[in-house]
């Protein structure tokens, strides 16, 4: 049921006319981006044709047109010349090798942060036509959606159209994993790591479980402490803290037992790192090489899916169709909520346009309250974070369900936003790069 504060007709038109005088403002804005580019396409162009005039073959002496004119370049914006020579070179790459993201940032239908998914996941793909599909498709989804959930999406759309396999580049990349430190100010350091994805997920998956607990056991201790002197009372810790305490515990003791512990891992707790892992059946069976995806990260090498999978307590299949993408049918050899399943599979983090809550975390939300007679049933649900669960029954926002799981939000002002399952987008910006390209 929605109930929301009364509004006055007024405030409703007013606030209507700032959300259209934001997205004009940030059409123009995107327009001067893609013109900013030009011009430093055009400045690392004009630095190209010096250094090619310059006689000698020593690189000191080649560098120096490039250097001479982002030190100007930079001077008149104010920024550093070290970093105004790498972003002449980024508008290049940009201007000269995704002319149509760059056209779509100059037209408004996308921004900088869009531009920079689609860039660095088609980076990799240097065939022309291949590239011009690859954007085609990214476009259909970075036009939909903000960069944080396009950025998965783009990555597959990627590696499915990559002529190189993904294994072959995973390997490669996987040689490249290190640790390091790097010192920062007031006694502080830095610990950094490059591991597979799935590992490093399944490493933050597991230090934020743990301090989930941690702050659960610490506000019932609140509420049972008698006095304010009570240490467990009194922790102010962040979850970012925990969690860094956590990795510290698990690293140097292995457990919270041992005397040098921090005390961020309440003893006898075991977590189990949990990641969602979505592989095509001919992957899974060794009979096809198309990638897996992690939830949330984006693409994983087929061999490393077959074997997360081997170990696996529990598999589920999603069917999906074969001319929309949707998800259609979820089932597994161990009865369980089958229609939890089908909605975590579906849509993977919360429904409300932009958020990335993974579902897990959500409500299964009835798009039509039940109260009002919504029935239980999968094209009437969709997961919710606690607060757009929250929003939606306390505000003026209101939500319908469209087939294939697309949700069509309306919000107070009247505006109306679309949120697509990303299977469902993924499918369409595919089907989107098997067409010629509109250029």
């Amino acid at each position: 049921m929605n109930t929301s504060p009364a509004h006055s007709r007024s405030d409703t038109r007013s606030l209507g006319a700032v959300v259209a005088g934001l997205e004009v403002t940030r059409r123009r804005i995107a327009a001067l981006q893609a013109e900013e580019l030009g011009l430093l396409a055009r400045a690392d162009a004009i630095a190209a044709e010096q250094t090619a005039r310059v006689p000698s073959s020593e690189r000191r002496e080649r560098e120096m047109p490039a250097r001479a004119i982002a030190a100007e370049v930079g001077a008149a914006l104010r920024r550093p010349d070290r970093g105004m020579q790498d972003r002449m070179r980024d508008a290049t790459t940009l201007v000269g090798g995704f002319a149509a993201t760059v056209a779509a940032l100059r037209e408004g239908r996308i921004d900088s942060a869009h531009v920079r998914v689609i860039r660095d996941a088609g980076a990799g793909i240097v065939d022309p036509e291949t590239r011009a599909r690859f954007e085609q498709a990214a476009l259909v989804v970075c036009e939909r959606e903000t960069p944080g959930r396009a950025k998965p999406i783009v990555a597959m759309i990627a590696q499915k159209l990559h002529p190189v396999p993904l294994a072959d580049r995973h390997a490669e990349a996987a040689a490249g994993r290190r640790v390091w430190v790097r010192d920062l100010d007031d006694g502080m350091a830095e610990l950094a790591a490059v591991l597979p994805a799935e590992l490093a997920y399944a490493i933050r998956d597991r230090l934020t479980q743990h301090a989930r607990e941690v702050t659960a056991a610490h506000r019932a201790r609140a509420a049972e402490a008698e006095t304010a002197a009570d240490p467990v009372a009194t922790d102010t810790r962040t979850t970012d803290q925990i969690r860094a305490d956590v990795l510290t515990d698990l690293l140097l003791t292995g457990c919270a037992t041992a005397p040098a512990a921090t005390g961020a891992i309440p003893a006898g707790a075991a977590v189990t790192a949990q990641v969602q892992i979505v592989i095509p059946a001919d992957t899974l069976t060794g009979a096809g090489t198309a990638p897996a995806e992690l939830a949330g990260y984006g693409p994983i090498d087929p061999d490393t899916a077959r074997h997360l999978a081997a170990t696996a307590e529990l598999w589920e299949r999603v069917f999906t169709s074969p001319t929309t993408g949707a998800v259609l049918q979820v089932d597994t050899y161990r009865p369980t909520r089958a229609q939890r399943r089908h909605l975590d599979a579906r849509d993977e983090h919360c429904r409300f346009p932009g958020c990335r809550r993974p579902a897990r975390f959500c409500d299964h939300d009835h798009t039509h309250d039940h109260a009002r007679g919504g029935p239980t049933a999968v094209c009437n649900l969709a997961n919710l974070c606690e607060r757009h669960h929250g929003m939606k029954h306390a505000t003026a926002w209101t939500v319908i369900q469209k087939p294939h799981g697309i949700l069509e939000w309306t919000s107070p002002t009247g505006r109306v936003y679309p949120d697509s399952p990303r299977r469902v987008l993924e499918f369409t910006a595919l089907a989107a790069a098997q067409q010629p390209p509109p250029f």
